[in-house]
């Protein structure tokens, strides 16, 4: 029997009365996690101004202190998790700040090309527009071909995208509504060998496969931007921004506050009064998972993701997008042509599956039909795949 899906379930706060395939979009932390940031939460309350202001960072009242700011443990104890140093990355709200302030800080002139692929996630999207309306840059969207997708025909497509006026490129690890793992190293060696510098949106990286960005830095990545919340059991909003040795000097937030002019980790590390307790609680978050095994959750989540790609597909009478070596913990189908393909109609059937079959999961409209992104994370198992295909069979056209 296996020791995830139900025999797991308890360990997350989920309404049991619900089916959650939606892991992906928001994360759900599960209770360790959870009450270690409720122990936080208490602890601040204790002394608030001594907790903010003398201990969680090196922008500090008082004289100097004997331990390391709280920041800075916990950041290094998920620099051990991603195999990196933890002065080389910061917290952020989510990888959408950190690509923010990437974006924000990078010297664009008019003319220039902010490379991106038709599958960024929107927000990032919205982000390299507003930074190309600034500057009079140009925003470069590189069509990847598929479906089928396949990691070479990927790798190509960004390959003859590449100007001479390309000067940054945005690339994901794990796309967002595709749910499609690229085929990163081909493709940031290109662009470095072409003189670009490489943003990684890594929002559905750490957790959901090996994340080393001590290679992907040796390969030549010049940031990587993450969430933690999703599939590495942070409690939410926690991302992290790391950033490579060099272009660390030229990096700041998107708020400038009391750390400015102090360095990259000064500077990140105190923007104001904000709740820390997200951050802090995140090496419990991944001592569970590593305890758990992170090469078994991984394949736990993979397995699952493969077996309602074929299970769903076969139900449905569609195909896979991509081959099986493109996929992780999520998987995104094509659901029954009878559905729909417009956004009112995805709309529709998310609506339906939630309020009336009270099942959670990701429906879109994409490239002529509507789709379903599968989220597999510990607590879900075949039960819920079932679940899933029976109510999609009993759906009106």
């Amino acid at each position: 029997m296996s020791r995830f899906g139900k025999a797991i379930r308890s360990e997350w706060l989920l309404d049991p009365a619900f089916v959650y395939l939606n892991h992906g979009t928001v994360g759900a932390p599960p209770r360790r996690a959870f009450e270690a940031q409720e122990r936080i939460r208490r602890e601040v309350e204790l002394q608030p101004a001594r907790f903010l202001l003398r201990e969680l960072s090196a922008i500090a009242v008082g004289g100097p202190r004997a331990e390391p700011p709280r920041m800075r443990a916990a950041a290094d104890r998920v620099a051990r998790f991603l195999n990196a140093e933890g002065k080389d990355l910061v917290f952020v709200d989510n990888a959408t700040t950190a690509i923010n302030a990437v974006l924000r800080s990078f010297p664009l002139r008019p003319g220039d090309e902010i490379v991106i692929s038709d599958h960024a996630y929107g927000a990032i999207r919205n982000a390299a527009a507003f930074r190309a309306r600034e500057t009079g840059a140009v925003v470069r969207e590189v069509p990847l071909p598929g479906p089928p997708f396949s990691a070479e025909g990927i790798a190509e497509a960004y390959a003859a995208a590449l100007s001479p006026r390309a000067r940054l490129l945005i690339v994901d690890h794990v796309t967002s509504e595709s749910a499609l793992i690229l085929p990163l190293e081909a493709i940031v060696a290109k662009a470095k060998a072409l003189g670009l510098r490489v943003l990684v949106d890594g929002a559905h990286g750490p957790g959901a496969v090996p994340v080393d960005l001590s290679a992907l830095g040796a390969i030549g990545a010049d940031w990587y931007a993450a969430n933690l919340h999703k599939w590495a059991f942070a409690p939410r909003s926690c991302g992290i921004l790391w950033a490579a040795p060099e272009r660390q000097e030229e990096l700041h937030p998107p708020v400038i506050s009391w750390g400015i002019g102090r360095g990259f980790l000064a500077e990140f590390d105190w923007v104001g009064t904000r709740d820390p307790s997200a951050w802090l609680a995140t090496p419990a978050a991944l001592d569970w998972f590593e305890e758990l095994g992170a090469d078994a959750v991984r394949e736990h989540n993979r397995a699952l993701a493969l077996r309602a790609r074929a299970f769903l597909t076969e139900r449905w009478g569609t195909e896979p997008a991509a081959p099986e070596s493109m996929t992780g913990p999520m998987t995104t189908i094509p659901m029954p042509e009878r559905l729909g393909s417009e956004p009112e109609d995805a709309a529709r059937v998310r609506d339906r599956l939630l309020f009336q079959d009270r099942i959670e999961v990701q429906v879109h409209a994409w490239r002529g039909r509507i789709w379903a992104r599968v989220s597999a994370q510990l607590y879900n198992d075949d039960d819920d795949l079932e679940r899933l295909a029976t109510a999609v069979a009993a759906l009106p056209s």
